[in-house]
Order: structure tokens, then sequence, then C-alpha cells
């Protein structure tokens, strides 16, 4: 018991740091998230000042083909991260083609990569939120339950011992007391 006593008090410490390290990047990753939101809105409303003009614009001109993404460690929790988003453009004609299509293809191509980009980082939220919850609960459990529960047992185990130890020595000087009353009746 007192091993494992040991154990959780040497690893509350990691638990709460790693706890506190992931509280700050949630915290880092809520502001990303809000700054994305508004990256967004503004190019929403670029994209709406020309939405006359995209009544004309062919939208098979340009799709998502690849969303490369990687993996990242934070406080041991695995994050996907955007790496690149690859667009295929279909060539298109420079001269029937109305001129404002190439700023076109470029807002949406910065309007798609912004959307991807926010939705990585709501899902990195939700990992690290969730993560951030498991650890505060983990922390509460060694706190509030595990340590003090070992701490109550042996102290209820030592004291059990010492009042065993006592009544033995209790009972070892009754005897003594007993067989010295004999010998001197014996005498």
């Amino acid at each position: 018991m007192e091993k494992q006593l040991k154990v959780r008090m040497r690893t509350l410490p990691i638990i709460k740091n790693k706890e506190s390290a992931l509280r700050m990047e949630v915290k880092r990753c809520k502001v990303d998230a809000a700054a994305l939101d508004e990256s967004l809105e503004k190019k929403i409303q670029a994209y709406e000042t020309m939405f006359a003009l995209w009544n004309e614009f062919d939208t098979s001109l340009i799709r998502v083909s690849d969303v490369h993404l990687g993996v990242k460690k934070i406080a041991g929790v695995r994050v996907p991260i955007l790496e690149n988003v690859d667009f295929e453009i279909r060539p298109y004609s420079l001269f029937n083609a109305p001129k404002w299509y190439s700023d076109g293809l470029h807002l949406l191509k910065e309007l798609a990569h912004t959307a991807i980009e926010r939705e990585f980082v709501v899902a990195k939220l939700n990992l690290l939120e969730h993560a951030r919850k498991k650890t505060t609960q983990k922390v509460n459990l060694f706190e509030k339950v595990q340590i003090p529960g070992y701490q109550d047992a042996l102290r209820k185990i030592k004291r059990f011992m010492e009042d065993e130890e006592n009544l033995s020595k209790s009972s070892q000087k009754i005897m003594k007391s007993h067989q010295e009353k004999r010998k001197e009746a014996e005498a």
C-alpha cells in the first residue's frame, strides 16, 4: 500500500503539469479558432461583394484534390495539423473567360484553405479538451480519493499494529507478573 501511495504522490505533480499544459493549449486553440472564424467571415464577405459575378463562374474549374495532414504531440496527446491543401484547377481559356476568374480562383482557394484549417483547429480543440477533462478527472481522483484513501488505510493499519504490539506487551507483563506470583507462592 505504501508503494501505491508513493507512486501516486510521485505522479500527481506530473499529471498536474500535463493538465495545466493542456489547459493553456486549449486556451490557445480557442483563440486560433476565433481568429480563423473572423478570417473566414471576412473572406465570405469579400466573396459576397462579388455575388452577382459568381453566377457566371464555372464551379467545376477548381476542387480540392488532397489535404496533407501531419500529427503533432501536445502534452502526450496526438493531434492532427494541416500541412497543405492541394487544389486541382481545370485549364480554362484566359481569352474567353472573364478577367476576374483568376482572382475568383484565388479567393476560392483562400476560402477553402481557411475553412479546412478551421476544421482542423476545431478537431484539435475537441481532442485537447477531451484529454484535459480526462486529466482533470485523474488529478481529482488522485487528490480527493486515492491518496487520502491510502493515507487513511495506512494510518488504520499502523494504529492496529501499534494496538497489537501494546496488547502483546501487556499480556507479556501480565504473564510475567503471574509467574512471579507463582514463584513467590511456591517459595
